[in-house]
């Protein structure tokens, strides 16, 4: 990260002295509240200084500034580069922490894993956790520097969709620990294939390798064992495994495992998020929670966003993974819901993107395994999966197309699959 000045004058540490008397890090001055401190990025639609004063307006009790019109101005507070000054003041607040800091990342369930080590971690420990989908290059600044002076547990959440980013995120949050859900197919267009996931992938466990960090490590990703092969370092666990932390997954449409004589059951649909409680337990109970308190923990977690959320609209029973997909998501999600032992079922489901030159493919192999599912209904949105099904009246080329035709041929008494990339917002279908 490149260096920055503050009226040629100002340090890192004296910005950490005006971080310690602000009530808080806003960059939408449309949501500055008194005692914030405001800091101006440059985005595609918008330039953060030209609203720099606004938020003093609003109360805020410094603007951060990189604008050299705003160089002198009362409460200007100015840097070469206000991204760069965020992240740097990020990492100078998170080198106070007395705590344990966890790192999080993978190509599926890091914010379900994200949510349950939260629930987990929180029976014993004042826990703060990546709050929505705050886990890039200005989200992880923003949530470090949220995290409360009194918690004793964060646990922070890195998101990636090329090369490079999840190194960087690791020089700015600093992890001791950390834990990669899976490597799949995601973001494929920007990694440079599954090859390019791995290797963006586990620039945590080579951050934590070369800093003597931690590394937790789920034995079904043997991808990743070169990456760790003669670390000594890693806390390992499995379903079934003798090598770590163990459990078993337990059948059932909801995801259940069982851990010794302790059985955990949750709200999370899809036996594969049985993955993400034993990582959630394995982590907890390296920290020296109790097994008990943990399993009553999670099973008290309610799923949202429309991340393996169970949901009753209209009549209809809704699995809603509409939050995001990807080949490797989507497979999972199809399989399971064509093991429910519930009929009649209706699979919707939308473009998945950042496939690049392996979309088409990856389209055509996800219809086809719908295709040899016993679902009474498939309906494909979107123009990749357009081009993989041809014509058929169970195409729609929008989600909004789609809408319209629920509204005048509603689904009724049916249980329905939802499962598409953010950007096909599939969740509109619920009203």
């Amino acid at each position: 990260m490149a260096g920055f000045f503050i009226f040629e004058a100002m340090s890192v540490t004296q910005l950490l002295e005006i971080h310690s008397r602000c009530s808080g890090v806003e960059i939408d001055s449309r949501k500055v509240k008194p005692g914030n401190l405001f800091v101006a990025l440059k985005g595609e639609q918008a330039d953060g200084n030209k609203f720099a004063q606004k938020a003093l307006d609003a109360g805020a009790i410094a603007a951060l500034v990189d604008d050299p019109a705003l160089k002198d101005q009362p409460g200007m507070v100015w840097a070469e580069d206000a991204l760069a000054a965020l992240q740097q003041l990020a990492t100078a607040y998170r080198k106070t922490f007395s705590f344990p800091v966890l790192a999080l990342t993978g190509s599926n369930g890091k914010t379900t894993t994200k949510e349950l080590l939260y629930a987990a971690l929180s029976t014993k420990y004042r826990t703060y956790a990546t709050k929505g989908n705050y886990n890039n290059h200005i989200g992880v600044p923003l949530t470090l520097l949220s995290v409360p002076k009194d918690a004793e547990f964060a646990i922070i959440e890195m998101g990636a969709n090329h090369q490079g980013e999840i190194a960087m995120l690791s020089e700015i949050a600093r992890p001791e620990y950390g834990f990669i859900t899976n490597i799949g197919k995601a973001h494929l267009e920007g990694f440079g294939g599954l090859a390019g996931v791995k290797k963006g992938k586990s620039e945590l466990y080579r951050f934590l390798m070369a800093n003597s960090g931690t590394i937790f490590f789920n034995n079904a990703n043997e991808v990743l064992e070169d990456v760790v092969a003669g670390y000594d370092k890693v806390i390992r666990f499995g379903i079934g495994t003798a090598d770590g932390f163990s459990g078993e997954i337990l059948p059932g449409d909801f995801a259940r495992i069982k851990v010794g004589d302790t059985e955990i059951a949750s709200s999370l649909v899809g036996s594969f998020n049985g993955q993400n409680i034993l990582a959630a337990l394995c982590i907890g109970d390296h920290f020296g929670c109790s097994l008990e308190a943990m399993a009553s923990a999670i099973a008290a977690y309610l799923p949202d966003n429309n991340r393996s959320q169970w949901l009753e609209h209209n009549g209809n029973h809704y699995i809603s993974d509409a939050y995001n997909a990807n080949p490797s998501s989507m497979s999972a999600a199809i399989a399971h819901f064509a093991s429910m032992p519930v009929q009649p079922k209706v699979l919707i489901i939308g473009d998945m993107m950042e496939l690049g030159e392996d979309a088409e493919a990856e389209h055509a192999a996800i219809l086809q395994q719908a295709l040899r599912s016993d679902f009474q209904r498939i309906i494909t949105v979107g123009t990749f999966f357009g081009a993989a099904r041809g014509a058929s009246p169970d195409h729609f080329d929008t989600t909004e197309a789609l809408l319209e035709h629920i509204q005048e041929h509603p689904l009724q008494q049916q249980y329905i699959l939802l499962k598409g990339s953010r950007k096909m917002g599939l969740e509109r279908l619920l009203g």
